[in-house]
């Protein structure tokens, strides 16, 4: 007589609730680019990226005190790599992109954003020694001439013009920080603190690096939040773009594993467009159109395992 191997209702139950979980984790990445264009206008950008990581730091102090000793050890030992970690993900990342978003539009971003994973293959290039292969290596030119089309808007007068969206730039920057973000938040050295503590002690670094750069905005006269509409958009960014996104990302991790999570994180351009044309109004042209298969179709070719020959 055989023995079912059937899984039990409750891991049934897990698996299901964790890719409900992953379909909506992409989509509340993709708000902070869009709560991010709705309130840039009331709220300087080192302030917005001030208040949005202050606060996540302070929800996440909870995690941070209960694992205090490992906490205090990390600290001491790795202060240095908690400052980086805070300038690439929260000041680079974080303010960055929302100075980028006084320039260009959430479309733009979004789609030009989305070449990280392509930026940590080039990085881990560079600085580790890592084989290219060819189909990674085909993937990033095909994204990259998206990004081509998408900056220059696809038109040869703006290339030879010279004539660069700053925004466009910034944009680029922020993808190469957050993926020198990722390569070292994976480091092995970090791994005995609990994930949530370990990124409320991010968060608490790049608010510290921020804050000088907001006081210097408040003292200056720079934008500071007043309105209803100005603590919303602040308030999607804490819950929506950063607390749930971060959890549900991790929650989908463990459930699922890496590559699976790291396939559905694909849908992060795709929210990302439709939630600009609903909310914000903006308009999707042809080199956005020729843009967006080449950038998702460059980087699914040289990050999805097994692109080439799909397997039962």
């Amino acid at each position: 007589m055989k023995t079912s191997h059937a899984p039990s209702p409750t891991t049934t139950n897990d698996l299901k609730l964790a890719y409900v979980v992953m379909i909506f984790a992409p989509l509340f990445f993709s708000t902070n680019i869009i709560f991010g264009r709705m309130t840039i206008t009331e709220v300087a950008p080192f302030t917005l990226a001030f208040l949005r990581w202050g606060f996540c730091a302070v929800v996440l102090s909870p995690f941070i005190f209960k694992a205090l000793e490992q906490s205090l050890h990390l600290i001491r030992q790795r202060p240095f790599m908690l400052l980086v970690l805070g300038f690439l993900g929260m000041w680079i990342s974080g303010a960055g992109t929302y100075y980028s978003l006084q320039y260009t539009t959430a479309t733009n971003g979004t789609l030009i954003y989305t070449t990280s994973p392509l930026m940590i293959i080039l990085i881990e290039r560079l600085i580790f020694g890592r084989l290219i292969r060819w189909r990674e290596m085909a993937g990033i030119l095909i994204a990259f001439g998206g990004v081509a089309i998408i900056v220059f808007q696809g038109r040869l007068s703006v290339l030879l013009s010279g004539s660069v969206n700053i925004g466009d730039v910034g944009f680029l920057i922020a993808a190469l920080s957050w993926a020198g973000y990722s390569i070292l938040f994976r480091n092995k050295r970090l791994a005995s603190l609990p994930i949530m503590a370990l990124f409320g002690l991010i968060c608490a670094s790049g608010t510290i690096l921020l804050f000088p750069f907001a006081l210097w905005e408040w003292l200056s006269g720079g934008r500071m939040p007043q309105t209803t509409s100005a603590w919303q958009g602040i308030a999607g960014i804490v819950i929506f773009s950063s607390l749930l996104a971060f959890s549900g990302f991790q929650y989908g991790l463990r459930a699922l594993g890496a590559s699976i999570t790291g396939i559905f994180m694909y849908l992060m351009p795709a929210y990302g467009i439709v939630l600009a044309v609903l909310l914000l109004g903006e308009q999707i042209h042809a080199y956005h159109l020729a843009g967006i298969m080449l950038v998702l179709g460059g980087v699914c070719f040289a990050t999805i395992p097994g692109f080439r020959r799909a397997k039962a």
